[in-house]
């Protein structure tokens, strides 16, 4: 079952991977370590349950190696960096007409950094905030907040985080219209989106009362585009190792999402190419 064909791997993962000098010689390919961490993600299985002989014909890594490199490379960036400079090179193929902003909630089995308990779900659960194009075509993630806190939770390091990588995927911030539900209608929020001159396109939340005489712009048609963000935190789900959160580090869980972001999009890239 392979997220991505070697060719995909080798072409917009790899190069972007660090290579320490004082690192020891690698027993296999970058690539055949690269696919059996996508393996992992799209299945979701166990790290010792790698089908090691499928990737190194018995003459690789054991589990422990491959989950080493892993953790070496969320530590150093190298899967932040593959994505933002895979958005940057193919950045033509992004609709900006609209963005769309959404919060994905994921049943967590650990305790953990940035894991609450949530009611409505009756579980321990993170979220994390997903920007998406008028597409629907991931763009960004934050860092995940715990389950208890609303989807507006410390917003200005969240939307901070979001827009970074925008910036340095070449992508502008000022002047897009953003869509975003409800649960995202506060007077900061608001203010924000107007630091970053970000047009705000906010459902507007009835438990905050009366909107008042001051007034608030409001493009019903424009939002339904909003969608497109939830129909593509849907297709995370298709990412197995996403499901449920296993992982205790804040930073593991975020490189696997940044890892879907990276297949996704290659995929997408290779359509493209193909017409």
């Amino acid at each position: 079952m392979a997220a991505l064909d070697e060719d995909t791997i080798n072409r917009w993962i790899v190069p972007f991977l660090s290579k320490g000098k004082r690192r020891p010689r690698l027993h296999a390919a970058p690539s055949e370590i690269v696919s059996a961490i996508l393996y992992r993600l799209k299945t979701g299985c166990q790290w010792r349950e790698l089908p090691l002989k499928e990737f190194f014909q018995g003459q690789g890594l054991s589990w422990q190696g491959v989950y080493h490199h892993f953790q070496e490379w969320i530590n150093d960036g190298s899967f932040r960096r593959a994505w933002v400079c895979l958005l940057k090179r193919h950045r033509r193929l992004v609709n900006l007409s609209s963005v769309q902003l959404g919060g994905s909630q994921t049943v967590c089995n650990n305790r953990g950094e940035c894991i609450g308990y949530q009611a409505r779900k009756a579980a321990r659960t993170c979220n994390s905030l997903f920007l998406a194009d008028d597409t629907g075509t991931l763009l960004a993630c934050s860092c995940p907040a715990a389950g208890n806190h609303h989807d507006a939770f410390e917003i200005e390091q969240a939307f901070g985080e979001l827009t970074q990588m925008l910036s340095e995927a070449g992508l502008a911030v000022e002047g897009l219209f953003l869509n975003a539900d409800a649960g995202f209608d506060s007077q900061e929020f608001r203010s924000i989106c107007s630091s970053y001159k970000v047009e705000a396109n906010i459902a507007f939340n009835p438990r905050n009362g009366t909107m008042g005489e001051e007034y608030v712009y409001f493009d019903q048609q424009l939002y339904k585009r909003r969608n497109v963000v939830e129909q593509a935190c849907a297709w995370l789900d298709s990412f197995k190792a996403l499901l449920v959160r296993f992982e205790t580090k804040a930073s593991k869980w975020r490189a696997l999402q940044l890892l879907a972001l990276t297949v996704l999009f290659a995929r997408k890239i290779k359509r493209w190419e193909k017409l």
